[in-house]
């Protein structure tokens, strides 16, 4: 009998529907190639429900979304509601109750897309930026005193366990030695300054890299980092790094990849529901146009699908996304990739 993987699909605010909607569209082909089925639920949690009710989340939505092998969103951001109230009400609130401890951010260029880093191509730009995803500066530690007056204090508190810190740098190293490229993990930090944070990451990184004697091991601070991701990214397999450089660095990475419109990402609990989206945000003026980039939610869904265990599918989407780009479109940006959303979902479907 075909094994049968439950989905919540939550498409969220502006494009994010649209992109949803191609990314199930190729789900459900690789799901009929290769034998297996999706029950998918949607939850209309978002921008919308919360102007119509003031709820961001109902009190029962972490027990609903347990109950699911993943989470497939497209996009939380709404121009009527203020920022931060959605990313923090949903996003990192699922983050947090799920324990979704990694943020896995693939960079890669494909082929025929441009980067703008000159002389650059697709063997020079393909690593992996493994972000701690529930702690540092973004546990919301900390407090304001004497708000609105000259002696305001406003003090925001980076939070790092042994655990939390340990676990993210040993998933690193599972990574690069699955992955089975250049077999390296860097991390990323700022032990000059930082002193108390990355002296904790420090000692934990070389002493869990004691176990993976294949594994070589770097380090870089997170503004080297970025200077070198410009310079000379073919020198990284797997970044390691805290929740606020990982969230930096990963834009910088989407951008020399070719933007936001291919970025994919994962929010990783390796034993429990994980979520995965497209990076780019909601894009609002693009919303029911038919002109927004779907490959970002297509190659959500695949990492979906090798997270479920769905390995073949996950490499038939890859190596669709790969021809769709190489062969087809004009552009990763938003009414210049010589399709619209729904063709493009249909090329990788027929690819597929």
């Amino acid at each position: 009998m075909a094994k049968t993987y439950k989905i919540a699909v939550m498409p969220g605010d502006g494009t994010g529907p649209e992109v949803v909607n191609e990314g199930i569209k190729v789900l459900q082909a690789a799901a009929k190639k290769f034998d297996f089925n999706l029950e998918l639920t949607h939850f209309d949690y978002g921008g919308d429900r919360y102007l119509a009710t003031g709820e961001v989340l109902p009190a029962n939505a972490v027990a609903e979304l347990s109950k699911h092998d993943a989470i497939f969103l497209g996009a939380i951001g709404h121009p009527k509601v203020k920022p931060g109230i959605l990313e923090k009400g949903i996003l990192l609130a699922l983050r947090f109750a799920l324990d979704q401890y990694i943020n896995l951010r693939p960079v890669i260029l494909y082929p025929n897309v441009e980067t703008p880093l000159k002389g650059k191509g697709p063997a020079d730009i393909d690593f992996v930026v493994v972000r701690e995803n529930t702690e540092g500066l973004y546990v919301g530690a900390g407090g304001v005193l004497k708000k609105g007056t000259p002696d305001e204090v406003a003090i925001q508190e980076s939070i790092n366990t042994r655990k939390g810190v340990e676990r993210c740098i040993r998933f690193a190293f599972d990574f690069a030695r699955k992955r089975n490229k250049r077999k390296k993990v860097t991390l990323c930090g700022k032990t000059n300054v930082l002193t108390f944070a990355f002296d904790l990451w420090e000692r934990a990184f070389y002493e869990v890299a004691k176990e993976y004697p294949d594994i070589a091991t770097d380090y870089a601070h997170v503004d080297a980092t970025c200077m070198w991701m410009v310079k000379n990214p073919e020198w990284f397999d797997v970044i390691v790094t805290d929740n606020l450089f990982g969230d930096i660095i990963t834009d910088l990475g989407a951008m020399i990849q070719g933007g936001m419109g291919i970025a994919a990402g994962g929010n990783i609990n390796p034993v429990g529901v994980s979520m995965f989206e497209p990076i780019g945000g909601s894009a609002p003026k693009y919303t029911g146009k038919n002109v927004i980039n779907p490959l970002a939610a297509i190659g959500a869904g695949q990492m979906m699908l090798d997270y479920l265990g769905e390995t073949k599918a996950a490499q038939a989407i890859e190596l669709a996304i790969r021809k769709v780009v190489a062969e087809k479109m004009q552009s990763m940006s938003a009414g210049k990739m010589g399709y619209g959303t729904k063709e493009v979902g249909d090329l990788v479907v027929a690819a597929v």
